[in-house]
C-alpha cells in the first residue's frame, strides 16, 4: 500500500506578518496510523523541500501523543525536510492521497494546478482521497468526472466557521472552509468545536479539525484494506 501525503508550502498568514503552514498534529497522527500499518508513505508539497510548520501547532497546549512522537523522530523529521515537488508525483503511483490542514493550504493548495490535477486523477482512478481541518479547501476548484465540483452532493466536513472565529482569523483567511464546501454543493455537517468528526462518502474522507485527523487516517486505512 502506497499513500501520498500532501503538505502546504505557504508560510504567510495573510497580511498579518505572522507565520502559518501545516498543523503538525494533522500530519503526525495520520502518518503514524498509516506507517504503523505498514503503508509506504511519500510526502510532497508544491515547492518541495521543507514545508513550513504552523508555529501555533508547536505550542505546549497543542501537543498530542503523535506530535511528541514526531518531536523525537529524527528519521521522520529528515524525511519532512526533503519532500517531493508536487508537480513530480503521479496518482498512478499511489493507492490513496491524504491532505493535512493548517491554514497554509487555503492559499497555495487551493490554487495549485498540480494539486487540482492530482486530486482529479485520484478521483478518475477511483482511489481514496482524504483531507482534514482546513485541507478540504483544496477541493475548491476540483471537478469530478461529470464536470461538477468534486464535493457537490457529497457528505463532507471541515474546519467550522465558529472554530475560525475562535482562533480570530475569520477576517484573515481568503475564505471560510464551511462556507466554501456548502457553496460548492457539499452536504456539510459538523459537531461541537474541537471535537472529532470524520465523514466518509464513498472514497472521499473529510475531518473537521485537528482532533479528527487520526480518525480520518483510520477510515482511510479501512478503505485501503478492503
Amino acid at each position: 500500500m502506497k499513500v501520498l501525503i500532501v503538505l502546504t508550502s505557504h508560510s504567510e498568514l495573510g497580511d498579518t506578518g505572522k507565520k502559518t503552514g501545516f498543523w503538525i498534529e494533522e500530519f503526525a497522527a495520520p502518518y503514524y496510523v498509516l506507517a504503523d500499518a505498514g503503508v509506504d508513505i511519500t510526502i510532497a508539497s508544491p515547492e518541495g523541500g521543507e514545508p513550513p510548520i504552523d508555529p501555533s501547532s508547536e505550542a505546549p497546549g497543542a501537543q498530542t501523543e503523535a506530535t511528541e512522537r514526531y518531536n523525537g523522530d529524527q528519521e521522520l523529521q529528515e524525511k519532512l525536510r526533503n519532500t517531493t515537488k508536487l508537480s513530480e508525483v503521479n496518482a498512478d503511483d499511489f493507492d490513496a492521497v491524504f491532505y493535512p490542514g493548517g491554514h497554509g493550504p487555503l492559499w497555495d493548495l487551493t490554487e495549485s494546478e498540480a494539486s487540482i490535477r492530482l486530486i482529479e486523477n485520484f478521483e478518475k482512478q477511483q482511489k481514496p482521497i482524504a483531507a482534514v481541518c482546513h485541507a478540504p479547501a483544496v477541493f475548491a476548484k476540483v471537478k469530478g468526472p461529470d464536470g461538477q465540483p468534486l464535493v457537490k452532493g457529497k457528505n463532507v466536513t471541515g474546519f467550522t466557521n465558529s472554530e475560525e472565529e475562535a482562533v480570530k482569523l475569520t477576517e484573515v483567511v481568503p475564505f471560510l472552509v464551511e462556507d466554501k464546501l456548502q457553496e460548492l454543493g457539499g452536504s456539510y455537517s459538523k459537531v461541537d468545536d474541537w471535537q472529532p468528526h470524520v465523514v466518509r462518502d464513498g472514497l472521499l474522507i473529510t475531518g473537521q479539525n485537528p482532533a479528527s485527523s487520526e480518525g480520518a487516517a483510520e477510515e482511510l486505512l479501512k478503505l485501503l484494506k478492503k
